[in-house]
């Protein structure tokens, strides 16, 4: 049935079903295009009369997923331009003072909505908790260098969506004072900046930064290379009057194509840092929006206040290797080759891993050295800055695809976190039959989290406390101990 409410900006008509309210589409800042085309997020807009809120609203322009990653994650396309919008589901409209739980998708900052299906907030909100997934700019209209734009606009989409929940939640009966930020592999490399950013300060209480930590941002000098290409492959100049002037979708197809180009030309060095991390369009530090690398300002204390809890999957980057095939083709040279360029004593390296690992192939040595690298290391470093304030936790559940080699793969978590594995899309990444009983154990921690401060274990302090969730969860501590250490110099 339909549900009407009122927020600042007008009346809300959204749709009840069974117990739980949801409201979607929710426009937080006017549509950036046109004469707001790389300009900073605006205030909310209103309207007269009463907005429908039943429907999705308009994703971002993104670059969009090939396969086979687009096999394995949904990646919906609403058309529209109204895109700065978020999605609300609450338990309980005319009550007060529910916690609140907001969302912020990943997709390498080129990709993601909140129109995910695996997004869906009905088990938060069945559970006693308002849920909300926001939309932010994506790829070059979210985070290139442009002469005369504001630096980082994704994160100033991201700041003023949690300053619309401090200003309207209390309407769908959340409490702005127990907010929490949450999000995945982009999505938490974004919590981890907002975690250290000024303009972010006093927007949330709690952060749960899944696959993703604070050292996921490029310098400056970086970013300007890769917006000056992007100009360059369009013919126009590397500011806004030049770049704003280029259709949408013209924008957006020269994006990928540079994508490919870097992904190219990375292993040759032209492009610096960029190989590491393969992400030419993401937050760079511009010394106002974004002060300094993420991990640095943490160390320093801020985000000191926050509840903490972050984790990883055990095998993140086999979703990234074992569906393109790449696996069967590496061998020790090139997995040395790699650790090499990260600065790790090859021969020592392989000595740990083929300890950790005894039967592992090279393909899954490199899965593991490249876990490690760019997810699982980067996560304890920033609970190492923090002291040990924060819980951890570890995914170990395997997927059944590909033969069961895609493993604890990244992203594999979500649908166990949202409880939403009866929906078909969860199964383009779980496979046949996952077990229900692990997402009602990890749906309930990420609740309990939400509502009290604790997932329930231990903080990672004196001794190394990792929750490990999997078929037989149980809690361990500090996990394969000596690929930790090996890096301790490095990463």
């Amino acid at each position: 049935m339909d549900i009407t409410l009122d927020i600042a900006q007008g009346r809300l008509r959204g749709r009840s079903t069974a117990g739980i309210a949801s409201f979607f589409g929710i426009p937080y800042a006017e549509a950036p295009f046109g004469a707001l085309r790389f300009a900073p997020p605006t205030a909310p807009p209103s309207w007269e009369g009463v907005r429908d809120a039943v429907a999705l609203g308009a994703t971002a322009p993104k670059i969009g997923y090939r396969p086979p990653t687009s096999d394995i994650l949904s990646e919906p396309v609403v058309p529209g331009v109204d895109c700065l919008n978020l999605n609300v589901w609450t338990p309980d409209a005319a009550g007060a003072g529910l916690p609140v739980f907001v969302w912020i998708h990943g997709g390498a900052f080129v990709n993601g909505s909140n129109a995910v299906p695996i997004y869906d907030g009905a088990a938060f909100a069945r559970d006693g908790v308002v849920s909300v997934t926001v939309n932010y700019r994506l790829g070059a209209d979210g985070f290139a260098r442009i002469d005369g734009a504001p630096a980082n606009r994704g994160l100033l989409d991201q700041v003023a969506a949690l300053e619309w929940v401090r200003d309207n939640i209390a309407s769908f009966g959340g409490d702005p004072a127990q907010v929490t930020v949450a999000g995945e592999s982009a999505g938490a490399m974004s919590v981890g900046t907002l975690l250290s950013m000024p303009r972010a300060r006093g927007l949330f209480k709690r952060a749960i930064l899944q696959s993703g930590a604070g050292h996921h941002v490029i310098s400056e000098p970086t970013a300007l290379k890769v917006s000056a290409a992007l100009a360059e492959m369009l013919g126009v100049s590397a500011d806004v009057a030049g770049l704003g002037g280029v259709p949408v979708g013209a924008f957006v197809d020269a994006q990928r194509d540079l994508g490919d180009r870097i992904t190219v030309e990375a292993p040759t060095g032209v492009w610096g840092e960029l190989a590491f991390n393969m992400m030419p369009f993401e937050p760079y530090i511009d010394g106002d929006v974004v002060p300094d690398l993420p991990y640095t300002r943490i160390a320093a204390g801020a985000g000191a206040d926050v509840d903490i809890l972050i984790g990883t999957t055990s095998e993140e980057f086999a979703f990234f290797l074992v569906p393109a095939g790449v696996t069967d083709y590496i061998d020790l040279d090139r997995v040395r080759l790699v650790l090499g360029a990260f600065g790790v004593d090859a021969e020592a390296a392989l000595v740990a891993y083929s300890a950790q690992l005894p039967d592992a192939s090279p393909g899954e040595v490199l899965i593991a050295v490249m876990t490690d690298w760019f997810f699982r290391l980067p996560a304890v470093r920033l609970v190492e800055a923090r002291n040990g304030s924060a819980f951890v936790y570890e995914f170990t559940w395997r997927s059944t695809l590909y033969d069961g080699r895609l493993g604890a793969c990244h992203a594999l978590e979500i649908p166990f976190v949202f409880d939403v594995l009866d929906k078909p899309e969860s199964a383009r990444i779980t496979g046949a039959n996952p077990p229900q009983k692990l997402a009602d154990e990890m749906h309930r921690a990420w609740v309990d989290f939400v509502s009290e401060g604790s997932p329930g274990w231990g903080q990672y302090g004196e001794t190394r406390v990792v929750k490990m969730f999997g078929e037989q969860s149980e809690i361990v501590d500090d996990p394969r101990a000596e690929t930790r250490e090996l890096w301790s110099t490095v990463r």
